[in-house]
């Protein structure tokens, strides 16, 4: 069992910046996957990046590459996703995500995951 708790979602302007975390609780968290997905109203949940669980791989949906970068501490269980260059249509309740014994990619293209975080609010005014 993990639990996820993210954290640092806000308002801010187009063309700003805003850093998730997520802290994970429970056994293993390096044996999980983690990525962040989202969800603006009216909107199915979407992916957002993943990363393997050592970190040393990434995969990120094509409307975030160069902007978003996913990143994780072992040594902390956190995983966070720091967010340059925010436009309007990244507003959206952002979700952290673990998946055990799986690659970024796959978590990427599959949109599966084990444990879902409660979400943060995620504002960018025009």
């Amino acid at each position: 069992q993990v639990q996820l708790v993210e954290s640092g979602g806000g308002l801010v302007q187009a063309g700003g910046s805003l850093r998730l975390s997520c802290a994970a609780s429970g056994r293993n968290f390096n044996s999980y996957a983690m990525g962040w997905f989202r969800q603006a109203p009216g909107k199915e949940r979407e992916f957002v990046a993943a990363i393997t669980w050592s970190g040393g791989s990434t995969y990120d949906e094509v409307s975030v590459k160069g902007r978003f970068t996913i990143s994780r501490d072992n040594a902390k269980n956190t995983v966070s996703l720091q967010m340059n260059s925010l436009k309007p249509e990244d507003t959206a309740v952002y979700y952290c995500a673990a998946r055990q014994f799986t690659t970024s990619q796959e978590m990427g293209v599959t949109r599966r995951a084990d444990y879902w975080g409660q979400g943060t609010q995620v504002t960018v005014s025009s």
